[in-house]
């Protein structure tokens, strides 16, 4: 399979570049902003909206997010060392050259989201919808994506060894394209995995 083409970045209106670490920044809106070198180290944010905006350079470090959505958006250059993402909405939005050592994802939808090529080996998801997420290429050995919806996921090429994969959705994997090696599964995923195969599984 073909890796996706993703569509062009939104144009953004307006340009920001300052330092929000350790703010609050809970109920905001922000739509078409071009966030450069932005820090948000240890930000607190409940509920703020980001729709079409570009995250360039910008740290998300220790940060909380509970319910914010972030639909449509680019993030270039990121990082999201240990940053935590409750129950948000990420609908639509790229990544490329971030970085997520220790980010955790709990909850919320992340469908559609571009992240080919993403090392995710140190990140961890869980309870997250991912359909049709754009996974190619990505790096989450030994990483874990327990109880994650990645029906109609884009996965060719992706590293999934010793991947903790309990829960998941596995419908969108072809166990002879992704790497799959010791990975973490339940004996009903062995099943899917199998008839992805062509085999035929019986009872008896």
């Amino acid at each position: 399979m073909a890796d996706r083409k993703q569509a062009p970045a939104p144009e953004t209106t307006t340009r920001v570049t300052a330092d929000w670490s350790g703010l609050d920044i809970s109920g905001q809106t922000h739509e078409k902003v071009m966030f450069v070198d932005l820090d948000m180290t240890e930000v607190e944010n409940s509920g703020a909206v980001f729709s079409d905006c570009t995250f360039r350079n910008v740290k998300f470090n220790v940060s909380a997010h509970d319910g914010a959505a972030f639909v449509n958006c680019t993030f270039a250059g990121c990082k999201f060392y240990d940053a935590r993402f409750s129950d948000c909405k990420f609908v639509g939005s790229r990544f490329n050259r971030c970085n997520f050592d220790a980010m955790k994802v709990i909850g919320g939808n992340w469908s559609l989201v571009g992240m080919a090529g993403a090392d995710l080996r140190a990140a961890s998801f869980q309870g997250v919808r991912m359909r049709e997420a754009d996974l190619t290429n990505a790096r989450c050995q030994g990483s874990s994506l327990r109880d994650v919806d990645l029906s109609g996921a884009w996965l060719h090429g992706a590293d999934f060894v010793e991947c903790d994969l309990r829960g998941s959705d596995l419908s969108a994997f072809t166990p002879d394209r992704e790497q799959l090696r010791g990975a973490i599964i339940t004996i009903d995923q062995t099943i899917t995995l199998a008839q992805a195969l062509g085999l035929d599984v019986r009872a008896d």
